[in-house]
Formats: structure tokens, C-alpha cells, sequence
């Protein structure tokens, strides 16, 4: 470019097309001062808003109806006040939180999370507050009726993210991207897309250096529109939500700064990937030092009192779920002993923290003599890398195949987590003859505790291949994090019920 290229401003959303086709539903941001939020978006927004009015209204309603059973001293004006007091509070305290921030609704932990602190905001000002009330059960009302708001809150989000999430599927509710990098890195954007496709993203035209793709005029069926020097012109003529930057030499920080100049007003947010290594999450900070832009990467932490925290979580949690699922372990137990000869459970050796092996334990799901059997097997072998897997192992029992489908088979893998072998949470566990083959990178796996979920299996499970299976637990490894617990325990419920990639 000439480092100094100004595009002349025009109203985007009125020029984009794709393969020849113009491109509806994208509204400007320009010269015209009006938003470029994709249609859906304020809606969703909108909707987001009110799922949250509507829960906290439910539940201060509900929660005063109580208090004046319980007070009757409470007058009807006592209890109007601190009812409107509350809906105030919360619902000033989840703006100023940028609860509602559209960049953040839909996707990741962080919505979550700043759900959660905007609550808890509401309940220190509260709290603050009820101290000079001389309204009876006036402090007992802030520490009862937020935490509800969050009950109902968190479940009314999640419903309306999977809704958000199928329609994506659809193709719908997506945003229209413009991509800009060498060819091979914009590919691998495209493909992760395509994959995601809860992200949102449409990658739907490209600029490359030389305005050419892999084999001709596009990538992977994604028009090149044109070269480097051309981005900003195409993005107010396109209308395009989002421009994501992929790394290149040609992109220095004088160029990237041109670039965000070019791109205000125009309502496009610019997304750069460092290309630095593969590292997200509460980890890496932004902050500018002696004028100067410095990504942070904070050490990942594998002691300390966050890690006391998931410990003693991780223990309360799985007695709790032996308690509540001791009925269906029963069942299953009867179960396997009515459809074969052999031990109710299957008992075997798995590397742990440090790489210190333990016993793991789970339901026998295969015939007495499968270790036996595996070696005449081993060229039927479907596994990724260091794995043995089969879809249809012939070792495999009737019963053995329903708990498989639905991962039943794990659940005693609970006993490990309350006795400090496992967590809830984790790398896959690894048997010994496999972490001895670990390299310097992989075995990084072992320094946390193995998980009986994580991220793989939330991911595709046994459909991973071995690397995409090392980068995830990888992954988990950096940048874990409590929030990122919750998300993976959640989403694991959808994926054993849906019993996709488990054999």
C-alpha cells in the first residue's frame, strides 16, 4: 500500500457480493452514523435483556410474596420499595458489567462469567444497602433472592445461546467475515469455521498478498476479492462485520494501525491472530507499556489456592453424584453381572499427576479375557496415534455397547476423584505403555490430574485425531480455569446423552 492508502468512505452493506450474488441483511455504519450489527443482533441482545428482567422479576415477586408471610410487620410500601430497590440494582449492576455486550453473548465462558460478577455486584451493593433498611428480613432478603436470580438466569442464557447455536447451523445468525493472509493460514481460518459454526463466523471473501488463492481465484469455494492494499476499500463497500487479520510479514504495526484508521466509523471490528503460539484464555493480558502494545502471558498455575479450590470442588462434587447416582450404579451392576460371566467392574493401571500411576476404575464393558484378546486385534486398530480403539470390538458385551454410547461405563471413575486420583475435570488418562512413549510436549499432559471429562470429550471424543486430541488437553492444561470447568462439565452432559464419537 502505500502505508498512507484512505479509501474514499461509502455506505457499506450496499456493494457486497459473494460468487456474483449480492449479500442482504448487513446494515452500515458510516458517514450515516447507523450500526452495523448484523439484523439478529440487536434482537438477540434484546432478548438476552429481557430473559434477565423476567428472572429477576420472577424472583423478587416470588421471594416478597415470602417475606411477608413470614414479616407481616412489612407494609405494602416497605415491601414495593426494596422489590424496585433490587430489579434497580441488579439489572444496573449486569450494564455495568457489560453483561449484555454483543461480542460476548453466544459464545465462550466470558458471558458467564461477567454474568456472575455483575450478581455478585449487585449483591455487595445490596448487602451495603440493607444495612441502613429497617425493613425486617431486609439482609436476608439480599443473600437469598440474587443467588435465585442466578439459578434462573444461567439456564435462561444457556437456552438461548443453543437456540442461537442451531440456527447457526442453519446457516443463519452468522457474521460475514473478511479474511486477510497468506493463503495457506487463511485456509485453516476457513476450515475451523466451517467446523465451528456455533462461533458464527462466514468467512466470505479473502485478500491475500497477491490477490490469488491455493488453486486460482478463491480458497476452499471463498472468493479472493483482491490484494492487502485493497482491505479497507472492500470492507466499506461490503459491509463485512468482522476483518480478521492472519499472520503475515506484511502486516507490521504501522500497516495494522492504517488499517484500524481506515476502519472507524465503519462499525467493522478487526480481529488479529498473533501467531505467536497457541495460547487463550485469562493467561494472556493486553497492556501497553512505554507507548508500546505488549501481549502478557502469565505462567500457567498448577498449585496454589485456585487449585486447592478445584480440589476440594472436585471431591464435594463426585460424592455428591454417588449419592444422587447410587440407584442407576445398583442397576447397571445387575445389569452387567445378568448379561456375562465375570467382576462387575473393570479395574487397570492409568499414569496420573506427575506421571505417579493409580488404579483406575470403571464398569466392565468387555469380556473377562479383552487384554488378552487385544494383540490379536492390534491390525483392526482404529485408534489415533498411541490409542486402541475399534468401532465394533468384537471384546465389546451387549450392555457393554448402551454404557459405552452413553459413557456409563466412567461413572466409577467417581471413586478416583474422591479419593484424590482424578478430577471431575482434565487430560484423557493415559495407560502406562502410552505416557512412556510421551515426548517433552506431550508429556506436559501430566501435570495436572487426569480428568474423568475434558475438553476432548466435549469435542468429538474418539473421533479426534491423536493431535487435535494433545492440542486440546494441551490446551486445558495452559489456560485452565474455573469458569472454563463449569463450561466443559455442561457441555459434557449434551455430549453423553448424544452419544456422538463414543465406542
Amino acid at each position: 500500500m502505500s502505508e498512507q492508502v484512505r479509501p474514499t468512505r461509502r455506505r457499506p452493506g450496499t456493494g457486497r457480493t459473494v460468487n456474483g450474488r449480492p449479500v442482504l441483511g448487513v446494515a452500515g455504519y458510516g458517514t450515516s452514523g447507523r450500526s452495523l450489527l448484523t439484523g439478529w443482533e440487536p434482537k438477540y441482545r434484546r432478548s438476552v435483556i429481557l430473559s434477565d428482567l423476567v428472572a429477576t422479576l420472577l424472583v423478587v415477586l416470588t421471594v416478597g410474596s415470602i417475606l411477608v408471610s413470614r414479616h407481616a410487620e412489612v407494609s405494602s410500601l416497605e415491601l414495593l420499595a426494596l422489590e424496585s430497590i433490587t430489579v434497580a440494582v441488579v439489572m444496573a449492576s449486569l450494564a455495568v458489567g457489560r453483561v449484555w455486550n454483543i461480542a460476548v453473548l453466544g459464545q465462550g465462558a466470558d458471558e458467564f462469567t461477567r454474568l456472575g460478577r455483575g450478581l455478585f455486584g449487585a449483591v455487595v451493593v445490596l448487602g451495603l444497602g440493607a444495612l441502613a433498611m429497617a425493613i425486617p428480613g431486609a439482609r436476608l432478603w439480599v443473600f437469598v433472592v440474587v443467588p435465585a436470580i442466578g439459578l434462573l438466569a444461567f439456564p435462561q442464557r444457556y437456552v438461548l445461546r443453543r437456540v442461537l447455536h442451531h440456527r447457526r447451523s442453519e446457516g443463519r445468525c452468522l457474521l460475514p467475515v473478511l479474511a486477510a493472509g497468506n493463503p495457506a493460514m487463511v485456509a485453516d481460518l476457513i476450515a475451523r469455521s466451517r467446523l465451528a459454526s456455533h462461533v458464527g463466523w462466514n468467512v466470505e471473501a479473502v485478500c491475500t498478498p497477491d490477490g490469488r488463492g491455493l488453486m486460482g481465484t478463491d480458497i476452499d469455494d471463498v472468493p479472493v476479492v483482491g490484494q492487502y492494499p485493497d482491505l479497507a476499500d472492500h470492507v466499506q463497500r461490503g459491509g463485512y462485520r468482522i476483518v480478521a487479520i492472519t499472520p503475515d510479514a506484511y502486516w507490521t504495526p504501522r500497516r495494522l494501525q492504517q488499517l484500524a484508521w481506515d476502519l472507524e466509523g465503519t462499525g467493522t471490528e478487526m480481529v488479529v491472530a498473533p501467531g505467536i503460539m497457541d495460547v487463550a484464555g485469562p493467561r494472556l493480558h493486553v497492556s501497553g507499556v512505554l507507548g508500546m502494545p505488549l501481549l502478557r502471558l502469565s505462567e500457567p498455575t498448577f498449585t496454589g489456592f485456585r487449585r486447592m479450590v478445584k480440589g476440594g470442588v472436585d471431591r464435594a462434587g463426585a460424592a455428591l453424584l454417588l449419592l444422587l447416582l447410587a440407584p442407576l450404579i445398583a442397576a447397571v451392576a445387575i445389569a452387567i453381572v445378568v448379561d456375562s460371566r465375570g467382576p462387575v467392574f473393570y479395574t487397570q493401571k492409568r499414569t496420573g499427576k506427575g506421571g505417579r500411576q493409580f488404579t483406575m476404575v470403571k464398569f466392565r464393558t468387555m469380556v473377562t479375557n479383552a487384554d488378552a484378546l487385544r494383540a490379536q486385534l492390534a491390525s483392526a486398530n482404529e485408534g489415533a496415534g498411541l490409542l486402541f480403539k475399534m468401532r465394533k470390538d468384537p471384546r465389546v458385551t451387549k450392555v457393554g455397547q448402551l454404557l459405552r454410547r452413553y459413557s456409563i461405563d466412567e461413572l466409577p471413575q467417581l471413586f478416583n476423584v474422591v479419593t484424590g486420583d482424578m478430577s471431575l475435570v482434565g487430560p484423557r488418562p493415559p495407560l502406562p505403555e502410552e505416557s512412556a512413549k510421551y515426548g517433552p510436549v506431550v508429556r506436559r499432559r501430566l501435570l495436572v490430574k487426569p480428568g474423568l471429562t475434558g475438553l476432548w470429550q466435549v469435542s468429538g471424543r474418539s473421533d479426534l485425531s491423536w493431535e487435535e486430541s494433545v492440542r486440546l488437553d494441551l490446551r486445558y492444561v495452559e489456560d485452565w480455569s474455573l469458569a472454563l470447568d463449569a463450561v466443559i462439565l455442561w457441555k459434557t452432559v449434551r455430549a453423553v446423552l448424544s452419544g456422538e464419537g463414543a465406542y
